[in-house]
């Protein structure tokens, strides 16, 4: 095995370990509301807290990962994790709770996306589809275990033991990456003939010139826009599984498993659907499955379709993010980390948007309605980048 092959699979854990502690939550919102006398809404302030967190500290990982390298960012942020989860874990009131969560947010932060930026300077452009959708099985593996483990803690050993577990995790995702960067010699600082030192008006500078690229403020907004329709109602379908069908929270954790079940597949076959739809094809695809699988969530009187709803919506929403995933790595070549890491702040800072809107309407019985219109607006993204992805395509063909 190489040391690149090592080095994906370790940052993988770390990635399976950031995406469980993104979703831990998902399942545990009613009973939270529960403990604490709050509604459901108000409970979803430390899923909100979180990804607002880490959506911002994208601003400071992407040039930092750039300037002191992606590997040593990535270690540092699953040692944080490791510290923040057992503070979560150990929080005496909602508040700090929420407080915790939000510092977890800021350390998952610098995981996944470097991850992700990593593979952009690492794998050649007609392998990093492939590759980016091998990151995605530990991605959507860690997600199922979160909001699985989440659910069946909350209802047999308790919440606090879920966030316990995956302080434990992280720390065993940063020793094992510690130790093999430093056996494989990823952390000796190489020389760069001319390298400016860091400074916050040549970042913003930097920025800056990055938003002047029609392709980069294309990919950002779109980004964001599906963070807020397919995250931000994501967060609730265990809510409505509890409401809606009487489940139990182990059990709405259960049949969120479906989601990341459906999105593994994709994972597994991502290069043949490829083959057969191309980029434009998974896109429109993937949005039509997404919106079918939302309206099932919103309108099944039955729990089996709403499964079905969950499943569809997990295979969808992978075949669309990760044709964004690919366009991210390849809008600003010349700075990767930090145009990479953009892209995660607006998918994140879109999800807290949706997050928030959604916690509104769920307390007021409104989840259906905003489920369907969620499901119109993933359909009609779909189809504009579809669009967008086809011309890109073809532009990429020709010269210069």
């Amino acid at each position: 095995m190489t040391s690149s092959s090592t080095m994906l699979r370790l940052i993988s854990l770390a990635a399976f370990c950031s995406m469980a502690s993104m979703r831990v939550c998902d399942p545990m919102l009613v009973a939270l509301s529960l403990e604490y006398q709050i509604t459901t809404g108000d409970a979803s302030a430390v899923i909100a807290s979180f990804a607002v967190a880490y959506g911002v500290l994208q601003l400071v990982y992407g040039p930092l990962g750039d300037r002191v390298g992606k590997v040593r960012v990535i270690i540092g942020a699953t040692a944080a994790c490791a510290v923040f989860s057992a503070v979560t874990a150990l929080a005496p009131s909602f508040t700090v709770l929420v407080a915790a969560r939000a510092a977890m947010g800021a350390a998952a932060a610098g995981i996944i996306p470097l991850s992700m930026a990593w593979i952009g300077d690492e794998v050649a452009y007609e392998q990093r589809q492939e590759t980016l959708a091998r990151l995605m099985v530990a991605t959507v593996t860690g997600m199922m275990a979160g909001q699985w483990f989440g659910g069946f803690a909350t209802e047999t050993l308790g919440w606090r033991a879920a966030l316990g577990a995956l302080a434990l995790a992280f720390f065993t995702a940063a020793a094992l990456l510690l130790r093999h960067a430093r056996a494989s010699g990823v952390l000796v600082r190489k020389p760069t003939e001319g390298a400016a030192e860091f400074s916050l008006p040549g970042y913003l500078a930097g920025t800056l010139a990055l938003l002047r690229i029609a392709r980069v403020r294309w990919v950002l907004a779109v980004v964001a826009i599906e963070g807020a329709l397919a995250f931000g109602t994501l967060a609730f379908v265990p809510a409505r599984m509890v409401d809606g069908f009487g489940l139990s929270a182990a059990a709405a954790g259960g049949v969120m498993v479906l989601y990341g079940v459906g999105g593994l597949i994709y994972s597994v076959f991502a290069r043949r659907w490829l083959a057969a739809l191309g980029e434009q094809g998974l896109a429109l695809l993937g949005a039509t499955l997404v919106g079918v699988g939302l309206l099932s969530l919103a309108w099944a009187q039955a729990v089996v379709w709403a499964m079905l709803g969950c499943f569809l919506a997990g295979i969808g929403f992978y075949m669309l993010h990760n044709t964004l995933q690919v366009q991210a790595t390849q809008m600003a070549p010349q700075a990767r980390g930090t145009a990479v890491t953009l892209f995660a702040c607006l998918l994140f800072l879109g999800q807290s948007t949706g997050v928030l809107i959604v916690a509104f309407s769920v307390d007021r019985g409104w989840l259906p309605p905003v489920f369907t219109a969620a499901a119109v607006g993933i359909v009609v993204l779909g189809w504009l980048i579809s669009r967008r992805v086809q011309a890109r395509g073809v532009a990429a063909g020709s010269p210069g």
